[in-house]
């Protein structure tokens, strides 16, 4: 009996081993960089289809759309009379993809019954300046952008996009002096299930919350630097209605890892800094990697691709070749973009 009694804990221990080394194993370990898109044309809003196709919108008004199968591009410039619109925010329903103009007027397209593109939402005010956007469903979707009153823009639709509303500033919490956004990688905002987070920086790093799809909201401090007009977070993604990273730091100073990125676990309440004073440094996108019950994180900037294992506390860095913007396709793929390219990311466990 106690020679089985042995056997059997040898077995325990072993199992419990295995099971480490699987999980340390199933890390990722590399990522392969397949340039799938080159033009003159700085893209950092990017967004993956319910097809598996790619949308993007970039600069000097070029936007397009990523036939994986395929392997074909079909790309546009959009016009709006003599104006040529600059893009770093879009998003998609299962019916239609948007995307929104940053800089006065604001201009947001959504894709029309006749498939081109027609504009649903201008706005005109000189301090117009929007920096993402995203969708709850098919029906109710949110964007935001830096302040032209005393607080930040955020303009709803309930309707598949068709109209949108700006709430109005007495229905959302004061702006800090300074504080705004940043355009950076098209995700300023998460959602999950009812709630949207929208994480701010400049003079004043917060994070602005709805438990409700934008009918009220509240705001939340964090411990990122700020204070300057280019720090602060520049990020935010939620694996679920409790865990959340945020990610920024200040763009002149992007090797500085100073309070530059931190992590939530009670909805964006309070966030504790994660590696203080380690790299990565300045990054403009932060995202979960699906399926990895919020354990794995990639972070992009324009001269580096990092992951982590474990929330956060360490990095890895994959390559030096940099984006502005990553999106998932799954555990094992992704899509990033940056200055003048997309390319499809196959990640080596």
């Amino acid at each position: 009996m106690r020679y089985l009694l042995g056997v059997l804990l040898s077995l325990l221990i072993l199992s419990c081993k295995n099971t480490s080394e699987t999980k340390k194993l199933n890390a990722i370990q590399s990522v392969e960089i397949e340039t799938i898109y080159e033009d003159s044309v700085s893209i950092r809003a990017l967004e993956i289809l319910d097809d598996g196709s790619v949308a993007f919108a970039g600069s000097n008004g070029k936007y397009g759309l990523y036939n994986p199968s395929s392997k074909v591009w079909n790309t546009a410039v959009m016009r709006q009379d003599s104006l040529t619109p600059n893009f770093r925010a879009v998003a998609h329903t299962a019916e239609d993809f948007f995307m929104l103009s940053i800089e006065s007027p604001a201009l947001l397209y959504k894709t029309g019954n006749s498939g081109a593109m027609e504009l649903v939402y201008e706005e005109t005010d000189p301090k117009a300046f929007y920096d993402s956007m995203r969708f709850w469903n098919d029906q109710e979707g949110i964007a935001m952008g830096d302040p032209t009153e005393n607080c930040i823009s955020i303009i709803i639709t309930r309707d598949g996009g068709k109209t949108w509303t700006k709430v109005s500033c007495d229905k959302l919490p004061e702006a800090a002096e300074g504080e705004a956004a940043f355009a950076a990688s098209n995700s300023n905002i998460a959602v999950y299930e009812n709630n949207a987070w929208i994480i701010t920086g400049g003079m004043k790093s917060r994070v602005l919350h709805t438990g409700d799809k934008g009918k009220t909201w509240e705001v939340f401090d964090t411990p990122l630097k700020q204070g300057t007009p280019t720090t602060g977070g520049y990020s935010i993604d939620f694996y679920d209605a409790n865990l959340g990273v945020i990610i920024g730091g200040d763009y002149k100073n992007p090797k500085g890892n100073e309070a530059n990125k931190a992590i939530t676990k009670d909805g964006g309440k309070t966030w504790e800094l994660l590696a203080d004073k380690e790299n990565p440094g300045h990054r403009s996108n932060i995202q979960f990697v699906p399926g990895s019950e919020g354990q794995e994180l990639l972070t992009v900037s324009y001269y580096s691709i990092d992951y982590s294992k474990d929330q956060g506390a360490t990095w890895k860095n994959l390559s030096s070749e940099g984006f502005f913007t990553v999106r998932f396709l799954n555990d094992s793929t992704a899509y990033a973009a940056g200055n003048g390219s997309i390319a499809r990311l196959t990640f080596k466990r």
